[in-house]
């Protein structure tokens, strides 16, 4: 019987663009696709995203390793430009790894936004969630990259 680990993190970041356009980043599908991803995980193609609350989303990328990495989600709760609520599950060259309650805050900061990243879950046979917080902060900071040179082309 496998073990279960129990976890979780909260990233936070700080960009010079407004509420709207942050959350747009993650409502859009055109736009979320710019910068989604990891170094874990290879150009993930985002296949699917109802962004509405019971909406799924559902993405997949190659790991370093070859092997498969499927992002399985639905969103619980959304509040334009201000919060987003999603269960999602992870599987890895097949294997179901973890399932998670994801919640992305937006709080205006003068001019920018403060974007806080929580996440807590359960892995499912061994224990991931360093890598884990490792990759949403590699996400968080592409993110980031992605909205400044969308800042220096406006």
């Amino acid at each position: 019987m496998s073990e279960l680990f129990f976890g979780a993190f909260t990233v936070v970041r700080r960009y010079d663009a407004r509420p709207a356009r942050v959350f747009a980043a993650f409502s859009d599908r055109e736009i979320k696709q710019r910068w989604m991803g990891c170094e874990e995980v290879s150009a993930p193609v985002i296949e699917r995203l109802d962004f509405e609350v019971g909406g799924r989303e559902i993405s997949r990328g190659g790991g370093q390793d070859g092997a498969e990495h499927l992002f399985d989600g639905r969103f619980l709760d959304i509040v334009p430009d201000r919060r987003i609520v999603f269960a999602f599950v992870m599987h890895v060259g097949g294997r179901k790894i973890s399932a998670s309650l994801g919640t992305v805050e937006f709080t205006p900061d003068r001019e920018g936004t403060v974007l806080t990243f929580n996440e807590q879950g359960v892995y499912l046979g061994e224990d991931g969630w360093a890598e884990r917080e490792e990759g949403t902060a590699v996400g968080m900071d592409q993110l980031g990259a992605w909205l400044a040179s969308e800042r220096k082309v406006a």
